[in-house]
């Protein structure tokens, strides 16, 4: 019994790595997206644009929205979580690239995979620039249907203003790549 701590120290320690080498792995596998999601097409994904679309997330003051308000817009969708220090890293980066494609037909949306407490002590604290809706536990069942294989976050997807889904990302997108990709987006 005197080897117990050390057995439960040494699982952790794999469980840690082995996570952590899946997160790399998918993260490196979508870095490259050129439009479609991996293993799906803009058809197979229809359904769960629209799905996305026409639900309805609570947002941090109780309210309830859906992106139906932001249709025809390229639409900038991050699954997110407080407890998820690279989702908390691309944030910054996120509302600044809001700011800078306001006016140009851009919309980020930030789904929060969390409690609707923790959301608002985080907002409390960061000030994002763009908002911040609540998912159900079936909100990562539709992140996995709008290309999230992995079920990893953060997780974005960009969907076009034809309301097809353009690129999806598991993993923290860089400003610059974002930034380019929205270039060309806008620039369509």
């Amino acid at each position: 019994m005197k080897n117990r701590p050390l057995q439960i120290s040494l699982l952790t320690l794999i469980a840690l790595m082995a996570g952590s080498l899946g997160y790399w792995l998918n993260a490196q596998r979508n870095t490259r997206g050129t439009g479609a999601p991996p293993a799906a097409s803009a058809t197979t994904t229809a359904p769960a644009v629209e799905r996305l679309m026409r639900t309805p997330f609570a947002t941090s003051t109780g309210q309830w929205q859906t992106l139906e308000a932001w249709r025809g817009k390229i639409l900038v969708v991050n699954f997110w979580a407080t407890w998820c220090p690279p989702c908390r890293e691309e944030m910054p980066s996120l509302s600044a690239l809001q700011i800078q494609y306001q006016d140009k037909n851009v919309q980020f949306v930030g789904i929060s995979i969390d409690q609707v407490d923790k959301v608002r002590e985080f907002q409390a604290i960061e000030k994002i620039t763009y908002p911040l809706l609540m998912g159900s536990p079936d909100a990562m069942q539709l992140s996995s249907e709008l290309g999230n294989v992995a079920q990893g976050l953060p997780f974005t997807v960009i969907i076009n203003r034809s309301g097809q889904v353009d690129l999806v990302k598991t993993g923290i997108f860089t400003k610059a790549e974002l930034d380019a990709h929205l270039h060309r987006l806008v620039a369509q």
